[in-house]
């Protein structure tokens, strides 16, 4: 069936209805957008629709939401969280990678693969999809238990490893013909890897934080910013022969050292979805369904390998270093699907001349159907446990020496009270909260009152109040309060509460303790109350009852002889 568009503006329209209807299937189905944007590319494809006709501007899109995608792996590869992986990520990720690769090696030969087929299909198999096992675990309110924090951190193992692979793959396509990645001799782009990584490095230490605090007060611009950031490396790394994908890595590398690394991160998130959208349909453009058949039995034994032999290892690694079977079941699961950088790696050899397209359409192929169980094999992980428990026992060391009580596990990693609005109200509580010996973190989208708070001693995060993604990712699961000063807007022109907003969201995160939020107007009381608040402050009210209190005689123990925000600062200086 083919459908003739009149217009590349018209195709590009037709291209997002379709991603729309059938993304919309998906969250039917229960699926993440990677495999909807898969089926989308397929559908669009020479195989079905025959959609596609502006190459160009497709593949232009398809490039820069690549180099936007290893951008924000490069910004979540923070020097200071490299350092603090423990033995189990690292011997973990290290051990499913060297596992997965060895025998999926073994298993392509066996399949009747080339040397190089079964290397690049092994080695496409070892990376898990950051992305899903993220949302996935965020969904179910587990990115920060045990099994949760474990899978991250091989995760960060998994991403180094793409790294290497991906810069081993620019050196060995350096004059190769059609597809490498630039001209020059090997010395040449060793030479100019090198100046781009110095560059990173003097970036980060002088540039990297006055200049995004700058940026910071005009969010917009900060977006656009790192976007800029991540097309010139991506830019630069393809000119000197490094890659487009090495130098949008090393982009996201110079900022990821920045306090406003994880707003960046959120913003482009949704950026970075639309742009990968056209990567899979310039992928499904290139596939011919037709010649898939082929490889039917080898995706079914690849998928079940990734299905279920990642899992085993990672349970069996866990199980040695002594973590309950549990630990390692629900972590091992997580690792039960391949990634888009797993297509990004063999395309990258298909433009290198290494390997033929039907080792694409293979690779594919186990994508489909590894991304599409494994969502279920996370979603319902304790049913799972729970049915395959009994044979997991072998697993499991007596004691279980490495692993903490369930009651006791990351509460140092707690806050007892998240404020967010970090004016003078905000910071006033916020100081008076630790000189009870309460722990408390502030946030705000304000770079100068997060730097103030910080000047004071005070933790703080940099964020936005409405934004989804990043309230989600706030240590939310061991908090007592939730206590909002933001203002509403006092004109009333504004229809959006951020207060109603925050609460929605932290609530939907998975907090359970108590919300506080600030009211100036005695009317809004009522409203906040039904909207899920279980304390509504009044700063003038409060202030005016307390000051009563004090003139009518209180007794002296009562009061809280706590100096000001300006005596603090008068005594630092």
């Amino acid at each position: 069936m083919e459908v003739i568009v009149q217009s590349p503006f018209a195709e590009i329209a037709a291209l997002l209805v379709l991603a729309a209807v059938v993304g919309f299937l998906g969250i039917i189905l229960r699926q993440p957008l990677i495999v909807s944007f898969i089926a989308v590319g397929l559908i669009a494809g020479p195989s079905a629709l025959d959609l596609v006709r502006s190459d160009e501007q497709i593949s232009l899109l398809s490039e820069l939401g690549i180099a936007v995608l290893l951008f924000l792996v490069g910004i979540k590869l923070d020097v200071k969280l490299i350092r603090s992986l423990g033995a189990v990520s690292l011997l973990t990720g290290l051990g499913q990678v060297a596992f997965t690769s060895i025998f999926g090696y073994l298993i392509g030969l066996a399949l009747g693969l080339g040397h190089v087929t079964s290397l690049y299909v092994a080695v496409a198999l070892t990376f898990s999809s950051t992305i899903i096992i993220v949302k996935l675990l965020s969904d179910k309110r587990e990115i920060d238990s045990l099994h949760g924090q474990i899978a991250l951190g091989f995760l960060i193992v998994q991403d180094l490893v793409v790294v290497l692979a991906m810069i081993v793959l620019s050196a060995i396509g350096i004059g190769t013909g059609d597809g490498g990645h630039g001209g020059g001799s090997v010395p040449l782009v060793l030479a100019s890897g090198v100046a781009m990584v110095a560059i990173v490095v003097l970036f980060v230490r002088y540039v990297a934080n006055p200049l995004t605090e700058r940026l910071a007060r005009a969010p917009e611009l900060l977006v656009i910013f790192a976007i800029a950031m991540a097309a010139m490396f991506a830019a630069a790394g393809d000119i000197v022969g490094l890659g487009k994908e090495v130098g949008g890595l090393l982009a996201g590398v110079a900022l990821a050292s920045t306090p406003y690394r994880e707003t960046i991160a959120a913003r482009l998130a949704p950026l970075r979805d639309f742009l990968l959208l056209f990567f899979f349909i310039a992928l499904g453009s290139a596939l011919d369904l037709s010649l898939l058949g082929a490889h039917v039995s080898g995706a079914i034994v690849f998928s079940l390998f990734v299905l279920v032999g990642n899992p085993l290892i990672v349970l069996a690694i866990m199980g040695a270093m002594g973590y309950r079977k549990r630990t390692g079941f629900l972590a091992g699961l997580t690792v039960a699907q391949i990634s888009e950088f797993s297509l990004i790696f063999v395309a990258m050899g298909v433009s290198l001349g290494h390997v033929q397209e039907d080792a694409l359409g293979l690779v594919t192929m186990v994508g489909l159907v590894t991304i599409a169980a494994s969502t279920y094999m996370i979603t319902y992980s304790h049913q799972l446990y729970a049915m395959f428990e009994r044979f997991l026992g072998v697993f499991e060391r007596k004691g279980t020496p490495r692993e903490p009580s369930e009651t006791g596990a990351h509460r140092e990693d707690g806050y007892t009270a998240i404020v967010f609005g970090l004016g003078r109200f905000g910071t006033a509580i916020g100081m008076r909260l630790k000189k009870r010996g309460i722990r408390v973190l502030g946030v705000d989208f304000n770079p100068l009152a997060v730097r103030r708070w910080r000047e004071l001693g005070l933790e703080t995060e940099f964020g936005d109040a409405t934004d989804p993604e990043f309230v989600a990712e706030l240590p939310l699961s061991r908090a007592e309060w939730i206590v909002s000063t933001v203002p509403i807007h006092p004109t009333g022109l504004s229809h959006e509460d951020t207060r109603t907003t925050l609460i929605q969201l932290t609530r939907s995160s998975g907090f359970r303790g108590r919300v506080a939020v600030a009211s100036h107007h005695p009317k809004d009381t009522e409203e906040l109350f039904a909207s899920g608040a279980d304390m509504v402050l009044e700063p003038f009210q409060d202030a005016a009852d307390r000051a009563v209190d004090l003139l009518c005689g209180a007794p002296e123990e009562e009061r809280t002889e706590i100096p000001s925000i300006e005596t603090e600062e008068a005594q630092r200086t």
